[in-house]
């Protein structure tokens, strides 16, 4: 019979009677915690865990340190089958997906080559496809895994910054990854999380029409405080956010606290609880996190009340009527206390006194863009709109345009980068000049945050217009692309030399993306693989000795191509 842990009982019996009344149950599930083994041959330290946050979504599993190499050798988990393989340039890189009997689904991910079982499998379905970017759904008798086997080495694929191993334990029902610390890892963790500051905020306002109040916190006599004992707010309704770090032992990395309660004068307020968040609503991070100040000011604000256009609903448990605003309508203190912990127990506490002021009025809006509701905006030359669950909250929209002689239309300034959208959008915007009919499939609209330019093919339409799908505020305009990608060999002097074990070319596009790429020998269609700006070749069987001829085409959004041809000899 499995172990389960009842973390919450545990603790309850173990801490002193709280200031914050009844301490809450830290794991209101129960997961099995002697199923799963450590996916290394290593003691695990992590470099992330669940529920941290990332730009554009939550951190899904945990990433475990690999001693800073790559190739250390990954295992099962548990007994299952393999039952996903997949490649693609960023996200997960080379990954791998194994189904247990008892309705987890367990991934590892950033990988390098798999065991010669899995990758001969992967390899004939990559040919058959000519195509190395697959997604391979396998059924239970194709290759079965027994715990402890190995099934990869760990490497540095994907969306990865340096090697380690990402791993998640996901609900199979539901594909919804789980919290992994929560099934018994062997992770060593005795300190508690590190509050760095709190932030105040004017809950009947719109965030994004407002600067947070932001103020920093330093432990005193076990307890984190302001300098300012008591704070104060013109408002009635307000919304506590938090700045707040984790640590586990023999790890520097940041990593993220488990649960946050809020306590008004000794009442619950709201729990945010990280231990359940499907892909498709990871997004809602935008929400539940202070976009605007982390874009402003590279501050991630964890939000104990409720955006009315956040729809992560089940991490926040015990919400007040107010979505865990604070409502205080007189001028006296209350006492206001956060409790966080992490998946081990640890607890650190946040307390302070806050006065309200009165009620900061709104601002008016020439046009106000409601967060539960369809939204549409246009102009002569641009137009959009954005269905009711794009926003997190209110937005007071502000357009304008300047004309711009060097390229097809003007440069429309579509609101706020530091405001998030959530879903992609139609925009489409209308050229001021007139485009040649040749060019009409050669146009770009270019994106800008303030900071750097991006592109994506624009697509020509009725009346003029020229749409493309977008998922940001920003400015924008259109452009002529007819520059093809650039591919630069990264060989010696250009060459492949017969010691090569790979061949490997860097394409750049300077307006938009590779939207395709193949490399043929001697006519016939080998497996390049991207890595970011970098495609490589690894020599295999399909690449005998002697003299070969090598072509290289890459082609950009707009379908402008390049080729390049070289001859070795092996």
């Amino acid at each position: 019979m499995h172990c389960f842990r009842r973390i919450g009982y545990f603790i309850l019996l173990l801490l002193p009677v709280s200031t914050f009344g009844q301490e809450r149950a830290l794991n209101v599930h129960e997961y099995p915690t002697d199923y799963f083994r450590n996916p290394l041959a290593i003691p695990i330290y992590l470099a992330g865990n669940f529920g941290e946050c990332r730009p554009g979504h939550f951190h899904s599993g945990v990433d475990i340190k690999t001693n800073g190499k790559e190739n250390e050798p990954v295992h099962a988990a548990a007994d299952g089958y393999i039952s996903r393989i997949k490649m693609e340039k960023g996200g997960f890189g080379h990954a791998l997906y194994i189904t247990h009997p008892n309705g987890y689904t367990t991934l590892y991910a950033h990988l390098n080559n798999f065991v010669p079982a899995i990758q001969k499998y992967l390899t004939q379905q990559q040919y058959a496809q000519q195509r190395w970017d697959v997604d391979l759904q396998l059924s239970s008798s194709q290759i079965p895994v027994k715990k402890g086997e190995q099934i990869a080495w760990s490497g540095n694929t994907g969306a990865s910054t340096a090697p380690h191993l990402h791993f998640e334990i996901r609900n199979t029902k539901t594909e919804h990854p789980l919290n992994p610390e929560l099934f018994g890892l062997p992770i060593k963790d005795t300190r508690a999380p590190l509050p760095a500051a709190i932030a105040i905020y004017n809950a009947g306002k719109s965030i994004y029409e407002q600067e947070a109040k932001i103020i920093s916190v330093k432990a005193n006599n076990g307890v984190y405080r302001p300098v300012t004992d008591t704070l104060t707010i013109a408002a009635s309704s307000i919304g506590i956010g938090i700045d707040v770090d984790d640590y586990m032992d023999g790890s520097d990395n940041t990593i993220a606290f488990y649960t946050a309660d809020l306590y008004l004068d000794g009442t619950p307020q709201a729990t945010v609880r990280l231990d359940d968040i499907g892909y498709d609503e990871t997004r809602y991070i935008n929400g539940y996190t202070d976009y605007k100040t982390r874009e402003n000011k590279k501050k991630w604000i964890q939000l104990l009340y409720k955006l009315p256009g956040n729809h992560l609903d089940h991490i926040y448990e015990d919400l007040n009527t107010e979505h865990g605003a604070l409502i205080i309508k007189d001028a006296a203190p209350h006492k206001v206390e956060v409790r966080i912990t992490d998946d081990k127990g640890n607890i650190a506490r946040i307390a302070f006194y806050l006065k309200s002021k009165g009620s900061e009025e709104n601002l008016l809006c020439e046009h106000l863009f409601k967060s539960s509701e369809a939204n549409n905006f246009e102009t002569p030359n641009v137009m959009f709109s954005l269905d009711d669950r794009s926003l997190y909250d209110d937005v007071c929209f502000k357009y304008s345009s300047t004309s711009d002689n060097e390229h097809y239309s003007a440069r429309h300034y579509i609101h706020y980068p530091y405001v998030p959208v959530h879903h992609y959008f139609t925009l489409s915007i209308k050229p001021d000049k007139a485009i040649p009919f040749n060019m009409r499939d050669k146009v770009a609209m270019i994106y800008s945050d303030g900071k750097e330019e991006s592109g994506s093919a624009a697509i020509s339409g009725d009346k003029g217009w020229y749409h493309t799908q977008v998922r940001a505020f920003g400015t924008y305009y259109l452009a002529a692309d007819t520059v093809p990608p650039l591919i630069k060999p990264m060989q010696k002097n250009g060459a492949v030399l017969a010691v090569a074990k790979e061949i490997v070319f860097e394409v750049k596009d300077a307006m938009t993306s590779v939207k395709k790429f193949s490399g043929k020998l001697d006519g016939k269609w080998i497996c390049f693989e991207q890595h970011g700006s970098r495609f490589f070749y690894k020599f295999d069987v399909h690449c005998a000795k002697g003299k070969h001829t090598l072509v290289f085409t890459a082609a950009d959004e707009n379908n402008n191509e390049q080729t390049i041809k070289q001859t070795f000899t092996k």
